[in-house]
This record gives structure tokens, C-alpha cells and sequence, in this order.
């Protein structure tokens, strides 16, 4: 099959111009009726499910059945088809439509259009969710900067430098981060996404991440200090939270607003920090904690965290809300660059 514009029976589709032609003669006919058309003639022979009508052609905004149901009638009648002995679209009852007429591609290699389009949108989804990772980095560095700084300082040692050394780092984790759970999720999730493959493809991407970040971390402190921190945060935290974050982002494009979306995300994303700590797993302040705690030297201290819930240090219930808040933000703000992202996407 190819793609760019189409010929079947007497009818004449072109889906970038936007044109529906019968015998040369332009037609009239809704904007998501021609993207339904488009999806079902592309594919011809095959059977569309309504999930897919609603993903590529409502785009995850929310619809009754009877809204799809009254597009393939309003098609039905432009192509002068009848749903008991169709010529054009089959009814498939349960399961979806299939559109059965011969058709005729002209222009370009659909294999191409269609690889260049998903790699498009896979750097686009990929990119925005890294950059939503940075900037949540950046408020939770700037919290622990703020909160190490605030400690007795070694002579010669600023505030100034701590907060930067603290910023750039949670910085530098959180975009890693981000860029293993957008990009997961955007390589997870194709033509006919599902809610597992989002959430699959977040907690592979964070797997993946957080092993190799725990590895390089552990290897640097080996080389540079002769010995290793301990069990700072890694594969395993990020294979929960990138999960959380994976079905967040399903949710966000199945909601009437992308708000509603992110405030869900949040949610799901503190729960997974939560249980990441309950579990005994670190996140971003645990593994600072650790590091305090094996390189006493190193002045850095996060006391004045703990002390807000009257911990000496970062305790228990501490790390308990600080991996909360670190879910909670991180998935809110990868979450919200994605879906900013598939508003571009759909958009052009």
C-alpha cells in the first residue's frame, strides 16, 4: 500500500490536502469523518478496532460509541454504501470496520512516510519527556541544594557552591532519567497502543537508566575515593517509578484534560516512591543520605529535612516523603512535557 493520496471506485482521497473527490468533484465531509476514512483506506483489508479509531483519529479525547457509530454511518452515505451488502466498509460486529474496496496508492512509499513520521514523533515524545525530567531535577536540586546549604559549612567551603554541586546533579540524574522512560515510552507505544505497552515501555526504559547509572556512579566513587557508597538508587527504582510514569502517560491522553492527566500522574508517581522506600529502595535524597553517611567528610548533610519531622538526619518517615515528593514530581513533569508534545504531534 501506498500513501499520499488514494484512488477507489469513482472516489479520489488525498489526506494531506485534505480532499475527498468524487469523479473529479470535491466533496464535503467532516474533519475527524476524513481522518477515520484515511485510517481505514491506509490499511485497507485490515480490521480497525475502535481503540484505534480512538487513538489516531479522537486523538484519546473522551467519546461515546455512538460517536464512532455515526461517523461510519455519515461515510457509509458520502460513498453511497450499504452497511447490509457493503462495497466500501465492512462492519465487523464487536470487534471494529474494515475497509474491503481495491485501492489504488499514488506518490510516496507509505513505509517511508510512516517510518519518517514515527521516528519524528518518537524524538519529539523522547526529547520533551527529557527536558520535563530536567526541570523537575531542577526544583528538587534546588530544594536539597537549599537544605544542604543551610548546614555547617567546612572553612572555605559556600553555600553558593553547594547549592550548584547539589542543582547540577540532581540535574544530570533526572534528565537520564527522563530520557529513559520518555523514550521508552514512545518506542512502547505504536499504531495500536495499550496501557501495558506504556507501562512497559517506561519501566524498561527506567531499568535500563537506573542500572546504568548506578553502575557508572559506583564504578566513578571506586576509581576516584577507593571505595564504593552502597546501594545508591538504580534498576530497580527506576523500573517502578518508569513503570508509574508509563501509565500515567496512558492516562494523561485518555483524559478530557491534560491537567486532569498530570494531577493523575503526580498521584501514581508518589505512590511508586513511596513504595520504592517502604521496600527499601533509595531515590534521590536516600542516596545523598548514603553518601553523607560513608564520606563523612564530604560535609554534606540533608539534617535540616529530617528535623522538619523530628529525625536526627534523614530518617524513615523522611525518606518516605521525600521519595513521594521525587515521584510525584518527576512523573508530573515528564508527563506534562509528553503530552505537550502529542498536542504538537496532532497539531500538524
Amino acid at each position: 500500500m501506498t500513501s499520499g493520496s488514494f484512488r477507489f471506485d469513482r472516489f479520489h482521497l488525498d489526506p494531506a490536502e485534505r480532499r475527498l473527490c468524487q469523479d473529479g468533484e470535491l466533496l464535503e465531509i467532516n474533519a475527524r469523518y476524513l481522518d477515520a476514512l484515511a485510517l481505514m483506506v491506509r490499511e485497507q483489508g485490515k480490521l480497525i478496532s475502535k481503540d484505534r479509531f480512538l487513538d489516531e483519529v479522537w486523538r484519546g479525547v473522551p467519546v461515546t460509541d455512538e460517536a464512532l457509530t455515526q461517523c461510519i454511518k455519515s461515510l457509509r452515505r458520502l460513498l453511497g454504501d450499504d452497511a447490509a451488502r457493503p462495497r466500501f466498509i465492512e462492519t465487523v460486529p464487536k470487534h471494529g470496520y474494515r475497509f474491503i474496496a481495491p485501492v489504488n496508492g499514488e506518490h510516496s512509499d507509505s513505509k517511508t512516510v510512516e517510518g519518517d513520521g514515527r521516528l519524528r514523533k518518537t524524538l519529539l515524545v523522547g526529547g520533551a519527556g527529557t527536558i520535563g525530567g530536567g526541570w523537575a531535577g531542577l526544583i528538587g536540586g534546588l530544594i536539597y541544594g537549599f537544605a544542604g546549604a543551610s548546614q555547617p559549612l567546612a572553612p572555605g567551603m559556600g553555600a553558593v557552591s553547594v547549592l550548584l554541586v547539589l542543582v547540577c546533579v540532581t540535574i544530570l540524574v533526572a534528565l537520564m532519567g527522563g530520557a529513559g522512560v520518555s523514550f521508552g515510552i514512545a518506542l512502547g507505544t505504536g499504531k495500536d497502543p495499550r496501557w501495558w505497552m506504556s507501562v512497559l515501555g517506561g519501566a524498561v526504559g527506567g531499568l535500563l537508566v537506573g542500572a546504568a547509572v548506578k553502575l557508572l556512579g559506583l564504578d566513578a566513587f571506586t576509581l576516584l575515593l577507593g571505595r564504593s557508597p552502597g546501594d545508591i538508587t538504580g534498576a530497580a527504582e527506576g523500573l517502578v517509578l518508569g513503570g508509574a510514569v508509563g501509565l500515567g502517560a496512558w492516562l494523561a491522553g485518555r483524559t478530557s484534560t491534560l491537567r486532569k492527566g498530570v494531577a493523575a500522574s503526580a498521584l501514581l508517581g508518589g505512590l511508586a516512591g513511596v513504595l520504592i522506600v517502604a521496600c527499601g529502595g533509595r531515590l534521590m535524597a536516600g542516596s545523598l543520605a548514603l553518601l553523607a553517611q560513608q564520606f563523612p567528610d564530604s560535609r554534606l548533610r540533608l539534617d535540616v529535612i529530617g528535623g522538619l519531622f523530628g529525625e536526627s538526619g534523614l530518617g524513615p518517615i523522611s525518606q518516605l516523603v521525600t521519595g513521594g515528593l521525587e515521584g510525584a514530581l518527576f512523573a508530573a513533569f515528564v508527563v506534562a512535557a509528553i503530552g505537550l508534545a502529542r498536542r504538537e504531534i496532532r497539531a500538524d
